[in-house]
């Protein structure tokens, strides 16, 4: 397909109307434009025109009915303000150490909590907790 041109033609089997389309190629277009990959050679170079190419063609599969449902329902279980209270709590717990820092902390433990600058481990690590 060249050129999208109006009214587009699609599978009525497949989508259950206007708006499912609409919402679906709007939905495809957010997605291409953070970079997904293309699902469809084509020569546009508008991420709204192919969304609506990919859908036409099938490459996409557009939920409808049950599933459509179902699929919005998981959705809404992870809200931004979620995904921020989480984001939040793997800030405030401290950082797993590699098995080199623990090496040289016991090591400089050792040598009296000092290295050859004079910092102590605190200032090398940070403080913890």
């Amino acid at each position: 397909m060249d050129i999208i041109s109006l009214p587009i033609e699609f599978d009525k089997e497949k989508i259950d109307g206007r708006y499912r389309f609409v919402t679906a190629a709007a939905a495809r277009a957010r997605q291409l434009a953070q970079g997904a990959q293309l699902k469809v050679t084509t020569k546009s170079k508008k991420t709204t025109t192919i969304s609506m190419e990919e859908i036409v063609s099938g490459a996409l599969n557009v939920l409808t009915g049950e599933k459509a449902v179902i699929a919005k329902e998981k959705a809404k279980g992870l809200t931004y303000e979620q995904m921020m209270d989480e984001a939040k709590q793997k800030e405030a717990l401290p950082e797993d150490l590699t098995e080199l820092e623990k090496d040289l902390k016991a090591y400089l433990h050792e040598k009296g909590e000092r290295d050859s600058s004079g910092k102590s481990i605190e200032d090398i690590f940070g403080k913890e907790g």
